[in-house]
């Protein structure tokens, strides 16, 4: 599993809210649910707002991506103030906190203050996270826009999909946001998106190889050294040529991947802190828990009752 891999594992769509919009202006809304947010304008244009200020422009066949970290205005235009806000759980109320969930329906899946609306768009929202994936989010800036042409034609297939009641249209619709996403994501990286150090790091013949073997292998008692070995090369180019390419040395990456494994584990599953410990590579549990006491400021045992009251992933470094 790479790491974009656990991003989709970690938020993979499993009923996920995808709702088309229809909208005559003006209008506006503030977001400040949260969520990993795919946005497609799909006609009109609209404008994305952060709290920061930042302003990003989609026109038809645009796709944004909100990472989730922080709040912002989805508008048809500067300077139009917000009619509603959309809440965790994707609640929707006026500013007064009067329920608009049902208010605004204008056909399956459709929802705005118009049928025939000249400002349309889908959102897709995923709700849930994880240390895996968040690793991957850590290194997104707040929100993206990837141009109409970049991307591959699944936005058509998204709206058409969404407006209708098929059966297994739920899963149906959970597959064609995760490709949405992946894709997305895949564009920017590619293009003129500021990747992280590992994503092009995998493109090498040899950091590459190693980086899918600590992915798909956590488990295995790696070193510098059998690291080197199984990719065909010498201790000190390795060290060398993965700081380089990465940003931090192959073990600290190792300890790391590790750790966010089993932070993801401690809260999805109920596996004792001894299988934990062995399935992502720590001999012992007490291993276990001062890596990840070191990195999470808190055991294992901590983190899951943490969990389980509501605690946001993502305190790990990136």
């Amino acid at each position: 599993m790479d790491a974009l891999a656990g991003l989709l594992d970690g938020v993979r769509a499993r009923g996920a809210f995808v709702l088309r919009l229809s909208l005559d202006p003006p209008w506006s809304m503030r977001i400040q649910d949260d969520a990993l947010t795919l946005i497609c304008q799909t006609a009109g244009s609209s404008v994305v707002i952060t709290d920061s200020g930042d302003e990003f422009p989609l026109t038809a066949g645009d796709i944004a991506l909100a990472s989730g970290a922080c709040h912002y205005l989805f508008t048809c235009a500067a300077g139009v103030a917000p009619q509603l806000v959309i809440h965790p759980g994707q609640r929707c109320t006026t500013l007064a906190g009067e329920d608009m969930r049902f208010a605004l329906t204008v056909g399956v899946r459709t929802w705005g203050n118009s049928a025939t609306g000249t400002d349309r768009a889908v959102i897709g929202a995923y709700e849930g996270r994880s240390e895996v994936s968040a690793r991957l989010l850590r290194s997104l800036p707040p929100v993206l826009v990837v141009q109409a042409g970049e991307s591959a034609p699944l936005t058509e297939l998204l709206i058409t999909e969404a407006g209708c009641e098929r059966t297994g249209q739920e899963v149906y619709l959970d597959r064609l946001l995760d490709l949405m996403l992946i894709d997305t994501l895949r564009t920017w990286f590619d293009g003129d998106g500021v990747a992280p150090p590992w994503w092009r790091a995998g493109e090498d013949a040899i950091i590459g190889a190693a980086l899918r073997l600590i992915h798909h292998n956590p488990r295995h008692p790696w070193t510098v050294a059998n690291l080197a070995n199984a990719v065909g090369t010498s201790r000190a180019v390795l060290a060398r040529r993965f700081t380089d390419l990465v940003g931090e040395p192959p073990i600290a990456f190792l300890t790391g991947w590790r750790l966010a494994l089993a932070a993801d584990l401690l809260r999805s599953s109920d596996r004792t802190i001894a299988a934990v410990a062995d399935q992502v590579g720590y001999g012992t549990p007490f291993a276990l828990s001062t890596a990840f006491k070191r990195a999470y400021g808190m055991s294992p045992a901590a983190y899951r009752t943490g969990q389980a009251a509501g605690q946001v992933a993502g305190a790990a470094p990136a």
